[in-house]
């Protein structure tokens, strides 16, 4: 993370008169959605771009990236003749910043006849013959507009700015919220923080947010949504442990799998003991563990198959004022890293589809292919049976995802109960299943105490007999 910048998951688009002028910013953006769209992840995309221009790129590209369905269809009905890479991911940014519907959620800072001259400077950068090209499309779009954005919803890429297969699967998993799920993950994801229990009170800590003029709500027992994100060296606190960014659906993790209920009272579970043997089979970057330790002192063990994403997470404790055990380990096949003795709680926070986190990371769905789904799923299941054997008896392991699919939550644990007759679910407290990024908290939707739309998310909590 950045520290001179906003969060990853929160950028805001530069105004208009920075530092850095817009063209060379669309440059950037644009080199980010053509790496994305040969199938690279964003953040290694971004962490190419030279420092001083990152953040700025960093929020055109998230933008390019909600809204890269309409950007496509509209491409298409301007110019059916596909240009060269590197100047269709330029004319694609221009018109995702372009498309009336990021307009309606207030992210078009720049006025069109500006933004328009800046992709043709940016083009003559890119590809100089280019110029023209771009220049001609991008007015005839603003000519035409009306006709072409109406022709452009026909299609549910650019209705829904979500690939074909995405859709299908939301509508078969969710009927009734299948439409609103796509609609929030092109929305701005909160900040949302965790205040740590060993410092301090969430209200407190509001308290000192707002002694600094910075807006907020406290969401959760720990939780607490800022009003605009920040650059992190600006939280109160933030470098001496006082606080984390975590949204609020990833906070219930941890007083789940140590049997604290969610207003924050500790349950009485004979095996939930100080000094109690925990793993975190798949911890990086180390949130979900920092939380663990925050509620209660615990011997744990954090492995993660990724030793490149180790550092960070010991970072996080280091900071916190915490430890844990940790090394690189593939957590399904215990043979090489186990030494025998049982767990009292395994957290299993596994490799998934990440459909649930769209807001916070808009390259996913262009990334992820339907046939990913099954192999994810094969990888859960195979997660699954390689830790419980290494459960203790009348332990509980804590299976969750940051998913929406049913594949990859509540499928996976129906069908892990139907192969072990050791396992149930614990009831106590109980687990919520599904959590759907959605602002009304009914059955199968998620809501913090506001009716702040948490992330997408499942948990489940089971007991071994």
């Amino acid at each position: 993370m950045n520290a001179s910048t906003p969060s990853p998951s929160f950028p805001v688009l530069p105004s208009p008169g920075t530092s850095l002028p817009l063209a060379r910013l669309l440059n950037h953006a644009a080199d980010a959605v053509q790496a994305v769209r040969a199938g690279q992840s964003l953040n290694a995309a971004l962490a190419r771009c030279p420092a001083a221009a990152r953040p700025g790129a960093q929020a055109l590209s998230f933008h390019a990236l909600r809204w890269l369905g309409a950007a496509q269809v509209l491409r298409v009905l301007l110019a059916p003749k596909a240009p060269p890479p590197a100047v269709d991911a330029l004319l694609l940014t221009a018109l995702a910043l372009l498309w009336p519907q990021a307009q309606a959620h207030g992210e078009a800072p720049y006025a069109e006849h500006t933004l328009v001259d800046q992709a043709v400077d940016a083009a003559r950068q890119r590809a100089k013959p280019s110029a023209a090209f771009v220049n001609a499309v991008l007015r005839r779009f603003l000519r035409e507009r009306d006709a072409l954005v109406a022709a452009a919803l026909r299609d549910p890429l650019a209705r829904f700015n979500h690939p074909a297969w995405w859709i299908t699967r939301l509508k078969g998993d969710w009927p009734t919220h299948w439409q609103a799920i796509l609609d929030v993950d092109n929305q701005r994801a909160p900040m949302t923080l965790r205040v740590n229990a060993r410092h301090g009170s969430t209200a407190a800590y509001a308290a000192r947010l707002a002694g600094q003029g910075m807006a907020c709500r406290i969401v959760g027992p720990q939780a607490v949504v800022l009003e605009q994100p920040c650059p992190v060296t600006q939280l109160p606190g933030f470098a001496q442990g006082d606080v984390s960014v975590q949204d609020a659906a990833a906070q219930l993790a941890a007083p789940l799998l140590i049997g604290a209920a969610p207003g924050g009272a500790e349950e009485t579970a004979p095996w939930l003991k100080p000094g109690a043997r925990v793993l975190d089979a798949c911890a990086a970057p180390g949130g979900k563990t920092a939380h663990l330790l925050e509620l209660a002192d615990l011997d744990v063990l954090a492995i993660d198959s990724d030793p490149a994403r180790l550092p960070r997470m010991r970072d996080t404790l280091a900071r916190l004022g915490l430890s844990a055990r940790s090394h690189a380990a593939d957590a399904g096949n215990p043979a090489a890293w186990w030494d025998g003795t049982p767990f009292d709680a395994i957290l299993l926070d596994a490799p998934c589809s990440a459909s649930g986190i769209v807001r916070r990371h808009p390259d996913v769905r262009w990334l992820r292919r339907s046939t990913d789904i099954a192999a994810l799923a094969a990888t859960q299941a195979r997660l699954l049976d390689a830790l419980w054997p290494l459960l203790k008896p009348g332990g509980r392991l804590l299976y969750c995802t940051c998913s929406v699919f049913r594949a990859e939550g509540q499928d996976r644990i129906d069908a892990f109960l139907q192969r072990r007759a050791d396992a149930s679910m614990a009831f106590s407290p109980p687990s919520p299943g599904h959590l759907l990024p959605l602002p009304d908290n009914d059955a199968e939707a998620s809501a913090s105490a506001d009716g702040t739309a948490m992330d997408g998310f499942f948990h489940a909590l089971i007991a071994k007999e």
